[in-house]
Parts: C-alpha cells; structure tokens; sequence
C-alpha cells in the first residue's frame, strides 16, 4: 500500500510515494532500468573488466577525463572572482550527480550510468558559463553555431586524447544516448528536429553510431536531467543569497519557498541566516525529489514499461515534476531570471565575458599560432574555413574562465574587468 514521507505536513501537497517500491533497502533492479551487461557496447570495441560493470568504467572515464578537471574553473553563474563559495560548474556537477544517485536508487535503476551522464553533462559547457556560450555561438553561427551538449559529445568522441588505440572515451552507446537526449528527443518521428535543428557535430556523429535520436533516452538519463534541474534552482538560490543579489523577502514572492521559510522559522526561530539558508536548501531539495519518485512511479504505473527498450518507447518523459512542482519550478526561474540572471550587474559582466570570448575567437581564426598548444596549430594547416572556426571554437570552449581571461590580456590593450 502506498505510504506518504513524513514530511508532507510541512508545505503544501506532495505526490504520494510507494515506500515498499523503493529501492533503498537494495535488492534487484527493476525490468526497466539499463543493464550494463546487455549494453549496446562501444564505437570501437574492446574487452571486459573483471572487476567493473560498463557503465562503471564510463563514469570512471568521465572522472578522470582532462575535460572534467576544467569545470573546477568554470562559471556556474558568478564569475570566478566573485568569491571562493560559489558554486563552478564542478561542484554543481558533484551536486547534479549526488541526486541523481539518488533518484536512480529510488527507483531501482542503473545508478552508475545515472551518476555518469550527471557528471558527463556539462562537459560541453564553455568559460564564463551560458554568457560564453551565447558568445561562442554568435561568432560561428555562419558555420553552424555552438551547443554546449554538442560539443560535449564532440569532447567524449573526439577532442579527449588519452587513449592509445582511439580518440575520445569511447563510452558505451547508453552513456553517449543519455548525454545526447536527457533533455527528450532531438527529432520527431518524422525526422524533423524537435526544437531548433539538430547540432551538426551530432548528425556526423549518428552517421558513424546511431543514438536513436527520435527516442527517448533512458530511465538512467531522465533522472539525470531533472537532477540537474533540481540542483541549480536550489543552488542558485543560495548564491544569490550568499552574494546579496537575493533576500528572504524576495523568496516570499514562491507560495513554496514561503511555506519551507515558514516551516524552518517555526522550528528554529532564532536560527543565524546562514544556517537558515541551509535548512531551507535541504528541505527544497528533499521535497522536490520526493516529488520526481512519486511523480515517476505513477507514470511507471501507467506506463507499465518491462524493458529499458519500452521506457525509450513511451512518447513520454518519465521521471518529471508533478503539475504542482512544475509550476513551483517555473515561479522559480522566473525569480532566478528577474533577480539574478538579468540584474544589471550582472549583465555588465556577461557584456564583458562576452567581449573576451568574441576577441578571442576573432584573434585565434585570424592568426592560430597564437593558441597555445602545438596540436591546436598543427591541425589547422590544410583545414577549409567552416573547420578552421570550428577547431578555434574547440580550443575556445576548453578554456577555463581564468585562461581566457589571461589569455586576453596578453593579447589586448584593455581586457574588461570581471568583478
């Protein structure tokens, strides 16, 4: 019999939970989660481990990845000189992978590829966060723009250089599907892109291993995605807080995060602002798991998937908010995006992060002895001008935001200031 989690009677209404259907207590993995030992395997083939499942060796592969060192200088937000407190795209990364692990117990799933395509996810992400992005796109939309999901497939399948006998990770087909369609399907049954066109780098990808990018991804990939939701509504919360871009009576504008305030002041009203701030962090984040588990055994019920073939197939998304939490998680980005993202401060910096990206790019294109690295200037040579663009934009998205911000300022007079 379904049984609520204890905390219900603290804000609002919560998706009931089948605590018997858990998957804490260990046990069997459900009929529908990824086997890693009927994986689909790898581009180029190679032998087993004696001591480790496939998705194992991905997420090891990721960890110890060049790509996945860099996040630790990489913008979450806040610009690194901001401060050593906030989050970076490393330990958001940590953040995203620790609830994903924690959805994919819930729910009896592959928690190895789960913590592997969380912690996989932003390796496509350029410096100073989507402000770099938005830049790096700009500048090669005449040779097909930037995604930071496709270039993070271009990292693992081509730009990581630490094997012997292939370039890339060469990680499983279900590691690769999740990173690719975690956010759903990038093509409609008819073969149309489901939002914007689907990035070159993946369509020349497919070409050579077909991740299927009409389906949905797996169980593992979902939880992933909605991890990572989960993880920068709270996170970004508590570095608006911490920067003082955000104030506790802003957060009364969320009937949500009213009532988790309400709840925390109750019990402890005396609580200093830093501990309050946690204690609200915890509860949000605890609610809006519980809400995804709850949420995603209902569909599981009306799905009734028995394989990790049948979730793919389902024309639905899975593990998801409930309609209550979904609309929570709307008024919460629209805070975030009003407060934070677009406060003119911040702007004024993104103008600045945006200018060092652009330079950049115009400066390596023009002369490539300039980047630093024999590989990146050898491979230039012979290169037409799409390719060439697109080797500097590689060079470009691996920077961390203190290499680029170095690396402009021995190159210009005047490198905008950041803080």
């Amino acid at each position: 019999m379904a049984r609520q989690w204890p905390c219900k009677q603290e804000v609002g209404e919560l998706m009931t939970i089948d605590k018997d259907a858990l998957g804490y207590g260990g046990g069997e993995k459900a009929s529908f989660a990824a086997d890693p030992w009927t994986s689909r395997g790898r581009l180029f083939p190679e032998g087993g481990s004696l001591t480790r499942s496939e998705f194992q060796r991905d997420r090891d592969r990721i960890v110890h990845a060049t790509a996945f060192r860099r996040l630790k200088h990489k913008t979450q937000v806040f610009i690194s000189p901001d401060g050593d407190h906030f989050r970076t795209r490393l330990t958001h990364t940590i953040e995203v992978a620790q609830i994903a692990r924690a959805l994919a117990r819930a729910l009896k799933l592959d928690e190895d590829l789960a913590e592997g395509v969380a912690l996989v996810h932003d390796f496509g992400h350029t410096p100073f966060g989507h402000t770099g992005e938005d830049a790096l796109d700009e500048v090669l939309k005449p040779y097909g723009g930037f995604d930071h999901n496709a270039q993070s497939l271009r990292i693992v399948t081509k730009l990581e250089r630490r094997y012997a006998d292939f370039d890339g990770l060469n990680l499983t087909w279900e590691t690769l599907e999740g990173l690719v369609k975690h956010n759903g399907p990038l093509l409609t049954p008819q073969g149309e892109g489901t939002r914007v066109p689907v990035p070159q780098p993946i369509r020349d990808y497919c070409q050579l291993n077909d991740l299927e990018l009409a389906s949905y991804a797996s169980l593992e990939a979902q939880v992933a995605a909605i991890a990572d939701d989960i993880a920068y509504n709270t996170h970004d919360i508590d570095d608006g807080l911490r920067a003082g871009y955000l104030t506790f009576e802003m957060l009364e504008d969320v009937p949500f995060l009213a009532g988790l305030m309400r709840g925390v002041r109750d019990r402890y009203p005396h609580l200093e602002a830093s501990r309050f701030t946690h204690e609200m962090m915890r509860r949000q984040i605890t609610r809006m798991v519980e809400d995804v588990i709850g949420c995603a055994q209902q569909n599981l019920v009306e799905v009734k998937p028995q394989s990790c073939a049948d979730v793919r197939a389902a024309g639905r998304v899975i593990a998801t908010f409930s309609a209550a939490m979904a609309e929570t998680d709307r008024q919460i980005k629209k805070l975030l995006f009003s407060r934070i993202y677009r406060h003119p401060e911040i702007m004024r910096i993104r103008e600045g992060a945006a200018k060092i990206v652009t330079d950049l790019f115009g400066a390596y294109l023009e002369q490539p002895s300039l980047m630093r690295s024999h590989y990146w200037v050898e491979h230039m040579a012979g290169l037409s001008q799409p390719a060439r663009a697109r080797h500097v934009g590689d060079y470009l998205a691996g920077m961390t935001d203190s290499y680029a911000i170095r690396a402009h300022g021995e190159l210009f007079d005047r490198t905008p200031d950041l803080r």
